[in-house]
C-alpha cells in the first residue's frame, strides 16, 4: 500500500501543488510558535518537552487516525488518509519555483535579479555574489530541499508504514525539520526569542531523526549518478561540513555530477520574526570540494538526478510491493 500511497501523492502534487502557506503549513507554523511561547521556560526539560508536544503529538496524532480508519474501514479508507498527509507533506513545487526563477534569470543574464531571488528564498545577503557562486549556492539549496520536501519524507513514511502508524512518519520527519528552522531562526529574534535550551533540543533531535534518511538520500543520488565518485567524495569530504547530515548529501551529490560544492556560507539576514523561514546551509572548510566549477548546465544535471531518484524509491516499492504480495 505504500507504493500506490507514495504514488498517487507524487502525481496529486504535480497536478495540485500546494503553495508554501497552504493551511497546513500554517497550522504547523502556528502550533510551533504556540507551544514555544507557552512552553520554553528556558531550561532543558522545558526544551525538550516543547519539542516533544510541537513534533510528536501530531504525528501521534496522524497515526491514531490511521489505525482508527484502518479498523473502521479497512485498507481504502486508510490509503486516502495516508495519501492525503504525503500530499501535504511532500514539497516538491513549493521551491522549484525559485529554482526556475535564478536559472532563467542567469540564463538570460540578468545576475541582479538572479541575486534578488536568491536573497528572496533564503533570506541571505547575495548582494556581491559572483555568478558561479549563485549556481553553486542554488544546487545546494535545491538538493537539500529536494531531500527534506521529498526523500526524508518518503523515508519517513515507509518507517512508519512499517511501525503501523501509516504517514505518522511523515509528518514527525516533516515537523521536526520545520520546527528546528524556526526556533532556530527565532533564536536570534529581538523579540521573544527561543532559548538556547529548546534550539540545542530540537537541533539534536533533528540529527538523529535525519541520520538515515540523508544517507538513503545520498545512496540514491549515487547509484544514479556517478556512484564511484559519489561514494569517493561521501567518504572522503562529508565530514568537512559543519552539519555532518548535510555534509553526506551535498558530498555526494557534488561527487554524482562531477561539480564543486561546499565553501563560504551566505550571511543570513536579520530575522524579523516573519515571513519564510530558510534552511540554513552550512559552509564547508576550505575552497570547496573538487570537481567542476558550478555552471548554469549543472541546473538540468541536478534535476535528473532529483527524478532519477524519484523512479529509483519507485521501483524499489514496487519490487517490495511484489515481494510482499507473491510471498
Amino acid at each position: 500500500m505504500a507504493f500506490f500511497a507514495i504514488a498517487l501523492a507524487l502525481l496529486l502534487e504535480q497536478v495540485r501543488p500546494l503553495t508554501s502557506d497552504h493551511p497546513a503549513a500554517v497550522g504547523l507554523h502556528r502550533w510551533v510558535r504556540l507551544v514555544g511561547h507557552n512552553v520554553d521556560a528556558g531550561g532543558a526539560q522545558h526544551g525538550w518537552l516543547a519539542w516533544g508536544l510541537a513534533v510528536g503529538l501530531p504525528a501521534l496524532a496522524v497515526g491514531g487516525v490511521h489505525v482508527l480508519l484502518s479498523w473502521l474501514g479497512g485498507w481504502p479508507l486508510a490509503l486516502v488518509w495516508g495519501v492525503a498527509m504525503l500530499y501535504l507533506t511532500l514539497g516538491f513545487r513549493q521551491f522549484s519555483h525559485h529554482f526556475t526563477g535564478i536559472r532563467d534569470a542567469l540564463e538570460m543574464g540578468d545576475e541582479e535579479r538572479a541575486r534578488s531571488l536568491l536573497a528572496q528564498w533564503q533570506y541571505v545577503d547575495a548582494s556581491a555574489v559572483p555568478r558561479s557562486e549563485i549556481v553553486r549556492h542554488v544546487i545546494e539549496y535545491s538538493v537539500l530541499a529536494a531531500h527534506r520536501h521529498v526523500f526524508g519524507v518518503l523515508a519517513w513514511f515507509c518507517i512508519g508504514a512499517l511501525l503501523g502508524l501509516g504517514p505518522a512518519g511523515a509528518v514527525f520527519f516533516r515537523n521536526a525539520e520545520y520546527a528546528t528552522r524556526y526556533w532556530r531562526r527565532k533564536e536570534q529574534a529581538a523579540d521573544q526569542p527561543s532559548s538556547p535550551a529548546l534550539c540545542r533540543a530540537a537541533e539534536q533531535a533533528w540529527q538523529l531523526i535525519n541520520w538515515l534518511p540523508a544517507r538513503t538520500t545520498a545512496l540514491g543520488f549515487a547509484i544514479v549518478g556517478s556512484f564511484e565518485d559519489a561514494i569517493d567524495a561521501w567518504r572522503n569530504h562529508a565530514a568537512r561540513f559543519a552539519d555532518r547530515n548535510d555534509g553526506v548529501i551535498l558530498a555526494a551529490t557534488a561527487g554524482a555530477l562531477g561539480v564543486r560544492l561546499g565553501g563560504t556560507s551566505l550571511r543570513p539576514l536579520a530575522p524579523d520574526g516573519a515571513g519564510p523561514v530558510p534552511a540554513a546551509v552550512a559552509g564547508v572548510a576550505g575552497d570547496g570540494l573538487p570537481g567542476e566549477v558550478p555552471r548554469t548546465a549543472h541546473f538540468s544535471q541536478v534535476v535528473g538526478l532529483v527524478w532519477r531518484t524519484v523512479a529509483l524509491w519507485l521501483l524499489l516499492l514496487v519490487l517490495l510491493t511484489l515481494a510482499h504480495v507473491l510471498g
